[in-house]
């Protein structure tokens, strides 16, 4: 691996965050061509779900220069015919020489590229920047290496880490800067999931409203509502019914489901405290769901830590204290200190008077597989919603 291997790979990771949001359920990748010469010849990301890959965005704009020269591309080149034709393909007709790969291809439909271009004669270099490749495609990695969604969960709470007020209030504990950063977050996401008691308490929208400006992802469909309710209590009046977004009530399967939601019901098994969130996760990635957003109450996220589904924590401190009130996370399974969910901080970046914070379980913590049940919904202490 060379400098310039490094500082071309580079681009092209950041060159496929662009892609963030709007590729699902495919992933994001960033591609740039150099001509013989190394100057740099065309650069190009995956932009939406059945649009031109990376490779064939930056082939275009090379051109006859990429003949005798070199692609960097985060995710191995696929190697099959879908909505769009094999990239491998399109490599070799363009006569590139050499090809540098981050991460190898782990969709058996799409893996094989890497091989074809050996085949025929191009050198093929695996493995650069591995780890920064994995992270900006965390979320599709999860989805096709662990068989189910990428699971986010977001928290706003004081530094003390209450998220409600004794009396229960608890808008707004950050600032309009926060919520709007928050917007954001849920606009990258496939699905919001909040359990029944916040529903019942804070009559949230869920959906993503970007400011003036701000650029929409091109994603295929809109945000998924879920709405985590074993007993089937969502009134007919939510504001997640309204229609703006479509809306999944996940139920247990012995629930008597009211008219108004059985065309937004879908049964799971139950257990202790609430329904199968396994399960859960299952019917989303049938749904082609790659990245979910947890925006539930202290239970709920509780129950996700618990069972080993949370991949990502996004939380928003305010500098205030409370001293008393709702904790931003109910029981985790965490009885004693031994036990605690170990995280490593990726990211501490102010947003407005806030600090937002990104972290990431360690190996062995809370990505590791979790038992096969799993428990309770959010209760009526909830978390502060941006709703």
């Amino acid at each position: 691996m060379t400098s310039a291997d490094i500082l071309h790979m580079r681009r092209a990771i950041a060159l496929a965050a662009r892609g963030l949001g709007g590729t699902s359920p495919n992933p994001v990748v960033g591609c740039v061509i150099l001509d013989p010469s190394g100057e740099v010849a065309g650069e190009g990301f995956h932009a939406y779900a059945g649009g031109p890959h990376a490779e064939v965005v930056a082939l275009r704009e090379a051109g006859e220069r990429a003949r005798g020269g070199t692609a960097y591309v985060t995710l191995e080149p696929c190697n099959h015919t879908g909505r769009t034709g094999p990239c491998s393909a399109a490599l070799l007709e363009a006569g590139v020489a050499r090809v540098v790969v981050a991460v190898s291809d782990p969709n058996p439909k799409a893996a094989g590229g890497a091989a074809v271009l050996r085949r025929h004669g191009v050198v093929v270099d695996e493995g650069v920047l591995t780890a920064e490749a994995e992270e900006v495609n965390a979320a599709w990695l999860t989805y096709v290496r662990a068989g189910r969604p990428h699971v986010t969960w977001k928290f706003a709470a004081t530094v003390d880490g209450r998220s409600a007020a004794e009396d229960g209030t608890s808008q707004w504990i950050t600032s309009p800067e926060a919520r709007a950063d928050v917007h954001r977050l849920r606009a990258g996401s496939d699905a919001v999931v909040a359990g029944i008691g916040t529903v019942l308490a804070d009559d949230p929208r869920l959906t993503a409203r970007l400011a003036a400006g701000v650029p929409v992802p091109a994603r295929a469909a809109p945000v998924l509502r879920v709405v985590v309710d074993s007993d089937a209590r969502t009134p007919a009046a939510a504001r997640v019914l309204d229609g703006e977004a479509p809306t999944l009530v996940a139920v247990a399967e012995d629930a008597t489901v009211p008219a108004h939601l059985s065309p937004h019901a879908v049964r799971l098994p139950r257990v202790p405290g609430g329904i199968d969130l396994h399960a859960l996760l299952a019917e989303l990635h049938g749904r082609q769901v790659v990245s979910v957003l947890i925006e539930g109450g202290p239970t709920l996220a509780g129950a996700f830590l618990r069972e080993g589904l949370v991949d990502r924590v996004v939380g928003y401190l305010a500098p205030a204290l409370l001293g008393a009130g709702a904790a931003a996370l109910g029981p985790a399974g965490a009885s004693t200190i031994t036990e605690i969910h170990r995280l490593e901080f990726a990211e501490v970046t102010p947003v407005g008077p806030d600090l937002r914070l990104v972290l990431r379980p360690k190996s062995s913590g809370i990505a590791s597989s979790g038992p096969a049940s799993s428990g309770p919904e959010s209760s009526s202490l909830q978390s502060p919603k941006e709703s």
